[in-house]
């Protein structure tokens, strides 16, 4: 295994702006993920790994396939590039999956982010879109990367095993309306449903931005909106809580 001992190192350095830099990421096309269960999640799931850094002996060393860069590091020198405050021994880049909107949308169960720009709530509604079964997770503009270390890290994996494509508004319009997939916006408004009794067999849902909600051009562009059932005393919910109760909906319903 190759060693490093250096922070000025041309990989460390490399790794250490891949971390900070939004525009440096996508140039290179790489992501920084950290810690052996999402090493373990992308080994299972197909991700194209190109380089991985340790900083103690781990059994999962063994799995990763002979042709990707394995460099073991000293401890310091990976705190200084982690993206956590408490390295978990290992980091590593695999390479970004295209993120492009496809010329079909062959799915029956999407959710749509407009304007999220919490990397956290970002990458959990990322993982619970997986974990209840949507076709596919939909970004419009002003959401936050998907490829920050943080909201990598809040997917769990999830962005190893469900796609993610990031769109303009006419384009994902024109694609739904060719798939024949109503849009809904999780939102209040004189037509709003109760999101019980919507038809969500085949439908693609958006959740708003975490201050201003769902955008007017977005709504302009709805079939309908949706609310969630609750308490009067209780305005909204924040907005990875809202997704997951949209989702939990549209889980229930066969296709």
């Amino acid at each position: 295994m190759e060693i490093i001992t250096r922070r000025s190192n041309t990989l460390i350095t490399h790794i250490r702006k891949l971390t900070g830099d939004r525009r440096y990421r996508r140039a290179q096309e790489q992501v920084v993920c950290e810690g052996p269960k999402m090493l373990e999640e992308a080994l299972r799931w197909g991700a194209k790994l190109e380089v991985v850094l340790w900083d103690r002996d781990h059994p999962l060393s063994e799995r990763v396939p002979p042709e990707v860069r394995q460099v073991r590091v000293p401890e310091d020198v990976l705190k200084s590039i982690a993206p956590t405050q408490t390295p978990q021994g290992v980091l590593f880049l695999c390479t970004m999956p295209d993120s492009a909107l496809p010329p079909e949308l062959e799915g029956r169960k999407y959710l749509v982010l407009d304007g999220l720009q919490d990397p956290g709530n970002v990458g959990t509604l990322w993982r619970t879109a997986d974990a209840f079964g949507a076709d596919g997770l939909l970004l419009l503009p002003g959401c936050a990367d998907p490829w920050n270390p943080k909201t990598v890290r809040a997917t769990m994996g999830a962005c190893f095993r469900l796609p993610l494509w990031e769109t303009e508004l006419e384009p994902l319009a024109q694609r739904l309306e060719a798939a024949a997939l109503p849009l809904y916006a999780a939102a209040l408004g004189p037509d709003t449903a109760d999101l019980r009794q919507a038809d969500l067999r085949r439908a693609a849902v958006v959740i708003g931005s975490e201050g201003q909600g769902v955008s007017e051009a977005v709504l302009a562009r709805c079939q309908g909106r949706l609310k969630i059932p609750m308490r009067e005393r209780c305005e909204s919910l924040n907005a990875a809580a809202a997704g997951a109760v949209v989702l939990w909906e549209m889980g229930q319903r066969e296709g």
